[in-house]
């Protein structure tokens, strides 16, 4: 499903994010990417969203390749996958049951299937009552949920999580990580990037850890422990992973689907920086209030 093949990024001001990474992600499978600040963990995400663009190698997501894709597939390429961010990004003025329907309403579903979709994705995480509250009315890990569940809403393949436990106590990070793994068991995809290793430990997960924007370990936790790899171990995976992309590289098409309407605007804001996110949301404000 997601395949990364001797990709390398190295910024315009010459930050070396990451170097001769070769990773294959099977479909359904739950991974964790643990690794310091500045191990190539956030450049490993927004490569895989295609936010950026690797300076070499080549990167497949479910027959797409992503070196080659146009800025107008970008929209519905995403619409794949659904992101949770560690800061929630709600939308303040809105009620649970809007920030939800909101991300199926930009890519342009219709209110019958927006009714029947929210309530469901919303039962999943556990907030059914509190459907009509605001966010400054929830906890942290409450909102956490409610970003969850908005990454559900369009029925995502892919789970994408960054650092979603990063501010919610202990006990909501372990709930956090269980409702991903209940979503996983489902058939979804999970991609979780966390700096919490005592976290990851309590979970018997595959465990990539990048270190100075290479792979340094790939496998699963054994007895509490994170995998450690030597060398030898990486070169012989790396060999592996080039075998199992060039068979799928013939093999691999991009799936059919049909091109709704997407606030690309909206779709851009939501998986970048707080302050491009803020600005959407006070021009969407604005425009709602001309409307009425």
């Amino acid at each position: 499903m997601i395949d990364f093949k001797n990709v390398s990024k190295v910024y315009d001001n010459g930050t070396k994010a990451l170097h001769n990474v070769n990773i294959h992600i099977d479909k359904g499978e739950f991974v964790f990417v643990v690794g310091a600040s500045g191990a190539g963990k956030s450049t490993f995400l927004k490569l895989i969203m295609r936010e950026e663009v690797p300076s070499s190698g080549t990167i497949v997501i479910k027959g797409y390749n992503l070196n080659e894709m146009k800025k107008k597939k970008i929209p519905y390429f995403r619409r794949n996958m659904g992101i949770v961010f560690q800061d929630f990004r709600l939308i303040p003025t809105m009620t649970v049951y809007d920030n939800v329907a909101f991300a199926m309403r930009v890519v342009g579903a219709r209110e019958k299937d927006i009714r029947k979709r929210v309530p469901y994705v919303i039962n999943i995480v556990g907030l059914s009552a509190k459907a009509r509250n605001y966010p400054n009315e929830l906890s942290g890990g409450e909102q956490q949920r409610v970003a969850l569940a908005r990454a559900l809403a369009n029925n995502a393949d892919i789970i994408i999580a960054d650092e979603p436990t990063g501010n919610v106590d202990p006990q909501m990070s372990l709930e956090i990580v269980e409702l991903l793994t209940r979503l996983n068991e489902a058939g979804t995809t999970v991609i979780m990037v966390t700096h919490a290793h005592d976290l990851v430990k309590k979970f018997d997960k595959r465990v990539i850890t990048l270190e100075s924007g290479e792979v340094v370990a790939d496998g699963m936790i054994e007895n509490g422990e994170l995998p450690i790899q030597s060398a030898a171990h990486l070169n012989l995976e790396k060999q592996t992973i080039e075998e199992k992309y060039s068979s799928k590289e013939e093999e691999a098409k991009p799936e059919e689907k049909t091109e709704e309407k997407v606030n690309e605007d909206f779709l851009d804001a939501i998986i970048s920086d707080n302050d491009s996110y803020r600005i959407y949301l006070e021009q969407d404000s604005e425009k709602e209030g001309e409307n009425q």
